[in-house]
């Protein structure tokens, strides 16, 4: 396969740059060529002969509709700066606020879609209301006709808007090829939508499993959440600890178990005051509800599994967690291994063969 970027007049030359999309392409094996244009003109040319989707590198926050307008193929956008969401229809994925790195996301979000292509399906209105369903194929490991356990992801981002659901692509693949039915859930963050959207749209996105038209066996339902979706996860089955839909096994990593310390502690500038819309004093309901720590017992199996070079207080948050669910009488795995905090999410980790083995028992 090979990928082209394109980057649009007035994106500065950069061997920075150049290197990050290679090692990205070096990732997954792909060749690809980064193609500068040196006008507005050259660039739409370029863009309305182009036969498939392409990444664009773009200058500004011009949307793509407007400087592309003869487009007839989907346009990974890539920002390096700090922009809103670009609507136009032809951008399957805005990458942005990610700085160079978001290169390397946009290439990812590429070849995952061309190798893994979902089916996204809305469960609400609005544009982040959706969740990609990957099925495993005929012929992959674990492979039956259905009904397939599934596992729900839940990704993480401080619960900001910038992080999206192609944090876990690699996870879905991965477990997919191993026999499960993913659901990897987008959801309104609160930055941009307030506090309570956030929690509706992860207990809605996890309820509508329920009628996806797709050989599912809901009583074979894991949620795993990463980071701050270990704390959306674990939320969500002490709400749903009595429901008769509700998850076989809730796993949280790296997750943010305790959000009142990490409120105090400050972490990643105060963003958990800036998700719930501020201080433990202010809220003291709204935090008593979506911290995991004051929801012990939550009632249902659980699974905490974080990294021992992941940031400290994350790692003693959910030390305490596990410790104080146990001692509340909930059923509780741990597992700790070498790595950071993105360790937990990459099927290349050490760390990730251990997860799987979490998981062996729901997927049977």
């Amino acid at each position: 396969m090979k990928l082209t970027a394109l980057a649009a007049p007035g994106v500065a030359p950069s061997r920075t740059v150049d290197e990050t999309f290679t090692a990205a392409l070096r990732a997954h094996d792909l060749d690809g060529t980064l193609v500068r244009t040196p006008s507005l003109d050259r660039l739409r040319a370029t863009a309305a002969a182009a036969t498939e989707e392409f990444l664009l590198l773009a200058a500004d926050d011009t949307p793509v509709a407007d400087l592309l307008p003869d487009l007839s193929v989907d346009v990974v956008r890539v920002d390096l700066d700090a922009l809103d969401l670009d609507p136009s229809p032809r951008v399957r994925r805005h990458v942005r606020w990610r700085g160079t790195d978001g290169l390397r996301f946009g290439v990812d979000d590429w070849y995952f879609q061309r190798t893994s292509p979902p089916r996204r399906i809305p469960y609400g209105p609005d544009p982040d209301q959706y969740a990609h369903l990957r099925l495993p194929a005929a012929g992959t490991h674990h492979s039956t006709h259905g009904p397939f356990p599934v596992a729900v992801l839940v990704h993480g981002g401080y619960w900001r808007s910038r992080w999206e659901n192609d944090l876990m692509h690699a996870m879905a693949v991965d477990l997919t090829a191993r026999g499960f039915a993913t659901w990897n859930l987008e959801y309104r963050r609160p930055d941009r939508h307030g506090w309570e959207a956030t929690t509706a749209d992860v207990a809605a996105g996890f309820g509508v499993l329920e009628a996806v038209d797709a050989s599912l066996d809901l009583d074979r339902v894991v949620t795993l959440g990463h980071s701050a979706g270990g704390q959306l996860v674990v939320r969500l089955a002490a709400d749903l600890a009595l429901a008769a839909f509700r998850p076989a096994l809730t796993v949280s990593l790296a997750g943010c178990l305790d959000l009142h310390t990490i409120h105090a502690r400050g972490l990643s500038e105060h963003a958990v005051a800036a998700a719930l819309g501020g201080p433990p004093e202010d809220l003291a309901a709204e935090y008593a509800a979506s911290s995991p720590l004051t929801r012990v017992p939550v009632g249902s199996p659980l699974a905490v599994v974080c990294c021992r070079g992941d940031d400290p207080d994350l790692l003693d948050a959910s030390r305490r967690f596990a410790d104080a669910a146990r001692a509340a009488g909930d059923d509780v795995r741990t597992l700790e291994e070498d790595g950071n905090h993105f360790s937990v999410i990459d099927p290349t980790s050490t760390v990730w063969p251990r997860v799987l083995d979490l998981l062996a028992g729901v997927r049977g």
